[in-house]
């Protein structure tokens, strides 16, 4: 069986945004997706994109992904990778696809002196948090993700000098 992770390319845009799909329907957040295909291609194709995607292969099919962007920590004085998305296919799991991914991203942060590698997990996924936990991956209990989205967003972009 044959292994390739390669960096999501143009003409992949379609097979890209249909994993985003994916992932939001196994995070049972579908209606959440606001995004169009344009939106996406337009944040891995610019000139100065804001996104990256890495795509796993497997036997020429593509299986799965890693949806990632630069990040700095402050702290550290150096930059790092946030995954923003991975999934693997159902139909390809258990071949050692999502430890790939991770391990090519976490290369990237060591090629690139990057002080680390960050994501989130939902509290309720417990095989990826298993799975995440035996690759060495800390979580960050003290830690609550925050958001501002949607009339938020717009009431506190109101309160800005």
């Amino acid at each position: 069986m044959s292994l390739v992770i390669r960096r999501a390319r143009p003409e992949d845009i379609g097979v890209v945004f249909a994993l985003v799909k994916e992932l939001a329907a196994y995070e049972k957040l579908s209606h959440e997706v606001a995004a169009s295909e344009a939106d996406i291609a337009e944040a891995l194709f610019c000139e100065h994109p804001a996104l990256f995607c890495d795509i796993a292969e497997w036997n020429g099919e593509v299986a799965g992904f890693a949806v990632w962007f630069v990040n700095f920590s402050t702290f550290a004085g150096r930059a790092g990778i946030y995954l923003e998305d991975l999934f693997v296919r159902p139909a390809f799991r258990r071949n050692g696809l999502g430890q790939a991914l991770l391990g090519h991203l976490a290369r990237t942060c060591v090629e690139r002196n990057w002080a680390r590698l960050q994501w989130s997990v939902l509290d309720w996924n417990a095989p990826s948090i298993t799975f995440y936990k035996s690759l060495g991956a800390e979580l960050m209990d003290d830690w609550t993700l925050c958001r501002v989205t949607g009339p938020a967003l717009a009431q506190l972009a109101e309160k800005a000098p």
